[in-house]
């Protein structure tokens, strides 16, 4: 009897979606990327056997630079354990600590129309001690430490307080540079001032710059690096139907998390109207 032809086996790919504000701590209902909640996905997508490569899905515009440098490193010692290249697809955006995401993969290639960049650092808040001193309240904060109140909202800004604010900016945003640098090295094509303004740019664009690699979407990288048989398997976790989401006492009790979950869609929505989106 002759023997039987061995089945062609198909190169796979697994695609794990990063989408969303990179936040500390997930909001009820609004999500959000951090190491708690993107980590598992990460370790079941590069323990997939017989793979080929893992893709990155990033839509993000930022977020915690703390949660991004851990997510980034996980990635970075899964991909060097398992001796599989990253390819990092951009979706809508990669901007900021969304960026700092798609740094940890191998190559990034990008939608022309996607923005890409955005390596700064912000911090923004409010001052209320005019409204309450016009309410006739009286505030009474006591600290053991003489920088414990450091900007306290509820008072005039300091000079001293924004200097140190400053500084951790700028140290902030070496590390973002640093990692950049890092990552992606003498790829980078237009001078430092330029690429790390914090200014962002369209994927055709970031392509010319040097801060992707090519344009394209997981689907055609996939075909083009692996053939037309390549194989994408999604890896994501599972989340309600998009009306439910909505609704304040899915998964967390009537209202329990209501507040916070809007205050997390504000804070999301006011990340992408910075990058025009």
């Amino acid at each position: 009897m002759a023997a039987l032809p061995l089945l062609e086996s198909r190169p796979r790919i697994a695609l794990v979606r990063l989408q969303g504000l990179i936040v500390a701590r997930p909001a009820p209902l609004a999500g959000g990327l951090n190491i708690a909640s993107v980590g598992p996905l990460l370790e079941r997508a590069f323990g997939l056997r017989r793979l080929a490569a893992v893709m990155l899905a990033i839509n993000s515009p930022g977020g915690s630079a703390a949660q991004a440098s851990l997510i980034a490193g996980r990635i970075r010692r899964l991909a060097e354990e398992k001796r599989l290249p990253v390819i990092a697809c951009v979706e809508d955006a990669a901007a900021s600590g969304g960026y700092w995401l798609a740094c940890a993969a191998d190559e990034i290639v990008a939608d022309p129309a996607s923005i890409l960049g955005s390596i700064g650092v912000i911090s923004a808040g409010f001052g209320f001690h005019d409204a309450i001193g016009r309410l006739g309240i009286e505030r009474r904060v006591h600290t053991a430490g003489e920088e414990k109140s450091f900007l306290d909202p509820f008072r005039p800004e300091q000079p001293r307080d924004r200097e140190r604010l400053d500084e951790l900016l700028r140290t902030l945003h070496e590390e973002f540079k640093a990692w950049v640098r890092a990552r992606r090295g003498a790829r980078l094509k237009a001078p430092e001032e330029v690429l790390f303004s914090g200014r962002f740019w369209t994927g055709r664009q970031a392509v010319e710059l040097g801060l992707a690699d090519r344009i394209g979407d997981s689907e055609s990288e996939a075909r083009r690096r692996f053939g037309e048989r390549a194989r994408l398997i999604p890896i994501g976790a599972r989340r309600a139907p998009w009306p439910w989401r909505l609704l304040p006492g899915v998964g967390a009790g009537l209202g329990a998390g209501a507040g916070e979950a809007l205050a997390a869609a504000i804070e999301e929505r006011a990340a992408w109207a910075r990058l025009g989106l």
